[in-house]
């Protein structure tokens, strides 16, 4: 399975000539042009996360494409063709399987509504938790950490990394970083995973790597 990463939490996987698309957000670089995408997968409401341009793009090339977040997501979708996941829901789309982990966002500030968001396990392969830190509770081929955020703290991403056997680690969630910023929470990253006997991968948008 290819995975090529676009900018912030973008990330699109390739198997057998087919796509998945997940979290095209507004941060990301506008996915022009994109075709044999069947599905996307949207972890949660946020418009880094979610966005209806990206959407369209999308749908001018893969009319038949189809959309997987939490409720809120396809409430906000509600013209598009959208399916609900909640915990443990598994699907398989063409090459790919879906396993959905979680149940909400983590806490940004008291003042600030929490969201429903999804974790997603795609392939039995790849671990993305959204913007959480939920654990999947097994080991995963390739664990994808959020970096930077205003709702995390790099302790508690040390933390979500130990707490979970990988093989191998990516960052992810990273557009609101400097390049010094980047480059202090990828080596906290990096030497978890390199404890464990794993590799770490920083991609920049366009870059990719197979697994």
């Amino acid at each position: 399975m290819k995975l090529t990463k676009y900018g912030h939490a973008c990330i699109v996987f390739e198997e057998q000539g087919k796509k998945l698309v997940l979290d095209p957000g507004s941060y990301s670089e506008p996915l022009e042009g994109v075709e044999d995408v069947l599905a996307v997968v949207i972890t949660h409401a946020h418009d880094d996360h979610c966005f209806e341009a990206q959407l369209d793009r999308l749908i001018e090339t893969n009319p038949d494409l189809m959309i997987f977040g939490p409720p809120q997501v396809c409430t906000r979708l509600s013209k598009y063709n959208t399916t609900a996941v909640y915990m443990g829901d598994h699907y398989p789309v063409g090459p790919f399987t879906l396993e959905f982990f979680g149940d909400l966002h983590a806490v940004i500030h008291q003042s600030i509504p929490v969201l429903e968001n999804r974790g997603v396990l795609i392939n039995d392969k790849f671990y993305y938790p959204g913007d959480s830190f939920t654990n999947p509770d097994r080991p995963v081929e390739l664990l994808a950490v959020p970096t930077s955020a205003p709702w995390l703290k790099i302790s508690e991403v040390m933390d979500f990394v130990s707490a979970i056997k990988h093989k191998h680690s990516m960052a992810t969630h990273n557009a609101l970083h400097s390049d010094f910023g980047n480059a202090l929470s990828n080596g906290r990253v990096r030497a978890i995973t390199e404890a464990q006997g794993g590799e770490f991968h920083y991609l920049l948008p366009g870059e990719s790597i197979t697994i």
